[in-house]
C-alpha cells in the first residue's frame, strides 16, 4: 500500500507539472538538438547536391527546428481550451412525492399556520401557475404542518443527488478516479460536512479532488457553475473531467408566516436535481460549450433585495421576492444579451443594431424603437429558467421568440414546477425527448437568481441522445399541452 501511494503521488506531480508552460519549453529545448542529431547525417550530401545550401550552419537549422516549435508550444500553453459536456442526467422524482394543486390547497386550508387571506393568495397563486397536478414534492411538506430539520433536509439531498449522480456514472461509464474537480451548488441548504463532502464519501472519490461548495446563488447557480467548470478545467491537465451537481434542497426553506410576497417560494418552488460531466476531451462528448457570460447587478440596491432571505415580523425564515422583480431581471437579461451578442450574432444582425443604436442617438426627436436582435439565427433552441408563466412570456416578448422557442420551458413548468437551479436542464431534456436535437444545434440556456444575476451559456450538439431514458420517458408523449388557460 505504502508504494501504490507513492506512485500515485509520483503520478499526480507528473501531471501538474506536464501541465505548466515551463516545463513544455524546457522539454522543447531539450528534444531540439536531438531531432538535429537525427538529421546532421544527411546534412552534408544534401549540400554537396544543394550548393545554395552550403551558408547554412548548424545554429541555422537549430533556430529553424527550435523557433517553429517554441512558437507552437507557446501558442498551444496559451489559448484556451475547448470545454465539452460528455453527458447529464435530471432527477426523476417518484409518484409518492407528487402533490395534486387540490391537495397542496385543502393542506393550506386545513393548516393552523396560514389565515384565510393567505390561503385565498395561495390558491390565485396556484390557479396562474402554469403548473399541472404532476409536480413533486419532499416527504416533509406532505404533512399538514410541514417540519423539515437537519436530518429530513439531508435525507432530500440525498434522495436526488445519488440518484441523479448514479444516473449519470451509468450513462457514462466513467470511472470515478478521472474525476478531478466537483462543484456543487444548493442555496439555502448547507449542511456540515458539505455536500460536496457527502458525495465523495459515498462514491469514495480521489482524495486530491479539487471541491467547490456554492450557495446563496438561488437559481442561475447552475449556470454559474459550469462557467466556474470551465475556467477550471483551462489549468487542470488535457482530458480531466469535472462533475458539477446542481439541486435544491426545498424542505428545510419552507415558510410557515403570512407574508405574500414569502409565499410564492412555497406555492413555485418543487424537488429536483440535475448532473453534469464536463472534460476538454471529445471523447464520448454530446456537446461542446460556445460561450458563458454572467451579469450580475448587486451593485443596485433595488436588484439586490429583490430576491432576499429575511424573517417576518413573527420571526418566521422564507425567502421574499419583490415586486421589483420583473423589472429587475428584464435590466439584467438585458446588459446580458449586450454583453453576449457580439460573441454569438452574425454580423447583419450586429450592423442592424449599430445603425438602429445610432440612429436613436442622433435623431433625438424621432421616436425610434430600439432593434431587437434576432437571436434565433444563433440558436435553435432556448432554455429559459422557469421561474413563472410571467417570467418565461417576458423573455419571449424581449428576444421575440416563437411559442415553439419556449415550449420546452412552459413545459417543464407544467410537468416539474420551478426546479430551481436545474431547470434548465430539464427543458434540455424535453428538446431531446421530442427528438429536436440534432447534429450542430446550438442550445442557449438563460438563468436568472438572487444577487440579482443573470448568467447565459451556449452550447453546440455533437451526438444527439439515442435513448429515451430522461424525466420524460413516462409522459414525452403527452406533451405539449395548452397551458393558456391556467398560465
Amino acid at each position: 500500500m505504502g508504494l501504490l501511494s507513492h506512485l500515485k503521488s509520483l503520478v499526480f506531480l507528473y501531471h501538474r507539472a506536464a501541465s505548466t508552460f515551463l516545463l513544455r519549453i524546457v522539454t522543447t529545448l531539450t528534444l531540439a538538438p536531438g531531432v538535429l542529431k537525427r538529421v546532421a547525417p544527411w546534412l552534408p550530401a544534401s549540400l554537396e547536391t544543394m550548393p545554395q545550401l552550403s551558408a547554412i550552419y548548424p545554429i541555422h537549422l537549430l533556430l529553424a527546428v527550435v523557433l517553429p516549435i517554441v512558437a507552437a508550444t507557446i501558442y498551444l500553453a496559451l489559448r484556451r481550451r475547448t470545454v465539452y459536456l460528455v453527458d447529464y442526467a435530471c432527477f426523476r422524482p417518484s409518484s409518492n412525492l407528487r402533490i395534486p394543486k387540490a391537495a397542496f390547497l385543502e393542506h393550506a386550508h386545513v393548516s393552523p399556520l396560514f389565515d384565510n387571506s393567505t390561503v385565498n393568495f395561495i390558491a390565485t397563486v396556484l390557479e396562474r401557475s402554469g403548473m399541472s397536478d404532476e409536480t413533486h414534492v419532499p416527504h416533509a411538506h406532505h404533512y399538514i404542518e410541514p417540519h423539515c430539520g437537519l436530518d429530513e433536509g439531508r435525507a432530500e439531498a440525498e434522495l436526488v443527488v445519488f440518484s441523479v449522480m448514479d444516473d449519470l456514472f451509468a450513462k457514462t461509464c466513467i470511472n470515478h478516479g478521472t474525476i478531478g474537480a466537483l462543484i456543487t451548488n444548493c442555496s439555502t441548504f448547507s449542511p456540515v460536512p458539505s455536500m460536496a463532502d457527502m458525495i465523495v464519501n459515498r462514491y469514495k472519490l480521489r482524495g486530491d479532488l479539487r471541491v467547490i461548495n456554492l450557495s446563496g446563488m438561488a437559481c442561475s447557480a447552475s449556470v454559474t457553475a459550469v462557467g466556474l467548470a470551465s475556467n477550471m478545467l483551462q489549468v487542470m491537465p488535457w482530458g480531466s473531467h469535472v462533475l458539477v451537481v446542481s439541486t435544491e434542497t426545498i424542505g428545510p426553506f419552507y415558510y410557515a408566516g403570512n407574508k405574500r410576497s414569502m409565499q410564492l417560494v412555497n406555492v413555485l418552488f418543487r424537488i429536483g436535481g440535475a448532473a453534469k460531466l464536463l472534460s476538454t476531451s471529445k471523447s464520448k462528448a454530446r456537446f461542446r460549450l460556445g460561450h458563458f457570460t454572467r451579469t450580475i447587478t448587486a451593485a443596485n440596491n433595488a436588484a439586490y433585495r429583490c430576491v432576499y432571505q429575511e424573517e417576518d415580523d413573527k420571526g418566521n425564515l422564507g425567502i421574499a421576492l419583490s415586486k421589483d422583480l420583473m423589472d429587475v431581471a428584464g435590466n439584467a437579461l438585458k446588459e446580458n444579451i449586450m454583453t453576449t451578442g457580439p460573441l454569438v450574432l452574425p454580423a447583419s444582425e450586429l450592423l442592424k443594431f449599430l445603425f438602429f443604436y445610432v440612429a436613436k442617438k442622433v435623431l433625438r426627436w424621432w421616436k425610434i424603437r430600439p432593434y431587437i436582435p434576432n437571436f434565433c439565427v444563433a440558436f435553435e433552441h432556448f432554455c429559459i429558467h422557469v421561474g413563472g408563466p410571467a417570467v418565461i412570456t417576458s423573455v419571449q416578448r424581449g428576444l421575440n421568440l416563437s411559442d415553439k422557442h419556449v415550449e420546452p420551458s412552459k413545459m417543464t413548468l407544467h410537468r416539474f414546477g420551478n426546479q430551481s437551479t436545474s431547470s434548465v436542464w430539464y427543458e434540455l431534456s424535453y428538446i431531446e425527448a421530442k427528438g429536436r436535437m440534432k447534429k450542430g444545434n446550438r442550445v442557449w440556456m438563460i438563468g436568472f437568481g438572487a444577487g440579482y444575476e443573470c448568467n447565459t451559456v451556449g452550447w453546440v450538439c455533437i451526438q444527439p441522445s439515442s435513448r429515451m431514458d430522461g424525466p420524460w420517458a413516462s409522459c414525452i408523449h403527452r406533451y405539449p399541452v395548452d397551458v393558456s388557460k391556467s398560465g
